[in-house]
């Protein structure tokens, strides 16, 4: 019935996790799991991401304007100077030592909280570091997934495609015994991804146990680069795009499958951001633009009261039925890409549950210690002027998920995606 190419939610490589599992003993099961990067698109999150979609949302939706702008500094004012003074004089005066790093982090901290913004936060190195991972959408690494089961065993599960560790030779299945001729004996994931992280360029040793034979592979640590987009073709000629978030190169793969599934000659698209926490709003900007007709406007931005409407500039458009699938954990930029084609696209309908509701759009820059800000600039409306900020995006056909689907999802239990294949098919 189904012309299968990938699978949105059940990917293929968690079958080999099963597969794994179940060839572990009873009392050796997998008990935790960690990318090495901590952060991104692996089966496990992906299947969390389904049953716990509503608390995604409202921790990590976001949606970004400009990313990490240097601070450029200030003209030094009043409040400013008495903030440092303040500063000077705890640091030469308090009783005690006192660390200038934390006085400081802590007052940046108190300016961010004083805004009273969910979305306005201040973010420590290692936050920052996967805030980074997620919206650049690569990271220096070997790309690996690895798993500790109950007998302190590290065995990798997950190996991204075109990785060094997979053109390293290394094999789902492997179990980690030493890095650099270190024992992992008595380690934790984290000293496992700490071990491994490292420099482009620079190598890493693994020591492996591969069924009952032991192996060593060095690894040249590289830029890896996350899978945001994947594709699938239903019915022969329904088109099918998931994208669980907006990162820096999330345009790139969308048009990459874009193409692919159009020289298949599909008549239709279903683009599919349910659980899609949002991104680099530039890269919903120009996948947008694919669709939409010249002078189209794509969305609207407020700042201090004034308003702008964000148009297609672009001569590329299409015509054809998209039906978009949201939900209740679908945020920010997911959110302006679906209202856009609400809005704005004649031959679109929106299938699913009342998105989450976030209407603003947030900057970030770093600082020079690793941390990073992230506070609201501007609030985004939909093309028709709509700001759903706490209210969402409205679907054209409310359809909620089986507690079938919940416990054990597959093609044929996604309600929502069916409810969108059968609206295709009569179109």
């Amino acid at each position: 019935m189904f012309k299968h190419n990938k699978s949105p939610f059940i990917k293929p490589n968690f079958h080999k996790i099963s597969q794994l599992t179940e060839e572990v003993s009873d009392d050796e099961n997998i008990r935790e799991i960690i990318v090495e990067h901590k952060s991104g698109f692996n089966t496990l999150e992906v299947l969390i991401i389904v049953v716990v979609s509503i608390a995604f949302g409202i921790i990590v939706g976001f949606s970004l304007s400009i990313f990490r702008n240097n601070y450029q500094g200030v003209k030094v004012s009043e409040p400013l100077k008495e903030m440092v003074a303040v500063y000077k004089n705890i640091l030469d005066t308090y009783y005690e030592d006192v660390d200038g790093s934390d006085l400081a982090d802590a007052a940046i901290e108190g300016m961010i909280s004083s805004l009273d913004d969910p979305y306005s936060i201040y973010m420590d190195e290692d936050d920052s570091d996967a805030f980074n991972t997620t919206v650049d959408g690569s990271y220096v690494g070997i790309g690996v997934t690895v798993a500790a089961s109950d007998t302190s065993d590290f065995i990798v599960i997950d190996i991204l495609n075109d990785s060094p560790a997979q053109k390293a030779g290394i094999e789902v299945g492997d179990v980690i015994t030493k890095i650099d001729s270190k024992s992992v004996i008595g380690l934790t994931l984290d000293d496992i991804s700490s071990l491994i992280k490292g420099k482009a360029g620079s190598k890493v040793k693994l020591t492996l146990l591969r069924g009952e034979d032991t192996i060593e592979k060095t690894v040249t640590r590289g830029n890896v680069e996350l899978v945001s987009v994947i594709s699938n073709v239903y019915h022969d000629d329904i088109g099918y795009i998931y994208i669980q978030n907006f990162a820096a190169n999330t345009y790139q793969q969308f048009k990459e499958e874009l193409k692919k599934l159009e020289k298949e000659n599909i008549q239709s698209l279903i683009i599919d951001v349910r659980s899609n926490p949002g991104g680099h709003l530039n890269q919903t900007r120009d996948i947008l633009e694919l669709f939409m007709d010249k002078n189209k406007v794509l969305y609207r931005v407020e700042f201090k009261g004034d308003k702008e409407k964000i148009k297609d500039e672009t001569k590329a458009s299409r015509s054809y039925p998209v039906v978009v699938l949201i939900n209740s954990a679908s945020a920010s930029a997911s959110e302006i890409l679906a209202a856009s084609f609400q809005d704005s696209y004649s031959n679109a309908v929106l299938v699913g549950e009342t998105t989450y509701g976030k209407g603003t759009v947030q900057q970030a820059f770093s600082l020079s210690d690793g941390s990073s800000l992230k506070y609201t600039t501007e609030r985004w409306l939909t093309p028709k002027g709509k700001w759903i900020d706490g209210k969402g995006v409205s679907p054209d056909y409310e359809v909620s998920l089986s507690d079938d689907y919940l416990q054990s999802p597959t093609e044929d239990n996604d309600s929502q995606l069916q409810k969108a294949i059968e609206l295709l098919n009569q179109s």
